[in-house]
């Protein structure tokens, strides 16, 4: 398996719940009323994504990308 970079300079604009999620009586599935939870919003860049938030009002966060940790092998390690 190989671990690629594709679409890793993309930033993502979620919106939180704004309501707990309850079982549905009937199929017993979890679900809500809140629709907004379910956007995402695609941005080419940090500062577009705030600014789209500032602009309509939107409290955001700024979540920074967990440093990467290569992990260096060879294939033969995993035979012994």
């Amino acid at each position: 398996m190989q671990s690629g970079k594709a679409k890793t300079d993309i930033w993502v604009l979620e919106f939180e719940q704004s309501e707990a999620r309850k079982p549905d009586p009937l199929m017993g599935w979890t679900g809500s009323g809140d629709t907004q939870a379910q956007v995402k919003l695609n941005f080419p860049s940090k500062d577009a994504a705030k600014e789209y938030a500032a602009k309509h009002g939107i409290a955001a966060r700024v979540h920074s990308t967990p440093a990467k940790t290569l992990k260096l092998q060879a294939y033969a390690d995993n035979f012994k």
